[in-house]
């Protein structure tokens, strides 16, 4: 009984492991082209230790803005006092000249809510 029940572990604890693994994958990582955060990754790192052309988006959610560390925000953004929440994201996706005026940053507004529901909710994942 002792060795069908050690030869029924490691498979159980292998499986347990993965689907642990893959459903933090796919909380945190975008699925297709379609994606709304896919305009997004052309700019913004997906690496807590690196910034691309625009600062890394990891912790994004309830960070505030203009303070990730090796990245050269404007005056404006590190001037906003705002805070990345729901509201706060919904508003620099859905035009981000308008929310902060004198930003550097350019992008395509959604104006979708469906879509930026979705971006949204993957930015809180990020984590």
């Amino acid at each position: 009984m002792k060795l069908l029940a050690l030869r029924l572990m490691g498979p159980m604890l292998a499986a347990a492991c993965s689907l642990g693994a893959s459903q933090a994958f796919a909380e945190t990582k975008p699925v297709s082209d379609s994606h709304p955060f896919h305009q997004c990754a052309s700019c913004h790192s997906l690496d807590t230790s690196a910034n691309a052309f625009g600062p890394t988006l990891i912790g994004v959610y309830g960070r505030s803005a203009g303070t990730v560390p090796r990245f050269a925000y404007s005056e404006a953004v590190q001037k906003s006092g705002i805070v990345w929440n729901e509201d706060n994201l919904r508003k620099w996706i859905s035009g981000n000249d308008a929310f902060i005026p004198g930003t550097r940053m350019r992008h395509v507004a959604i104006t979708d809510k469906a879509k930026q529901d979705e971006l949204i909710d993957f930015l809180k994942a990020l984590k």
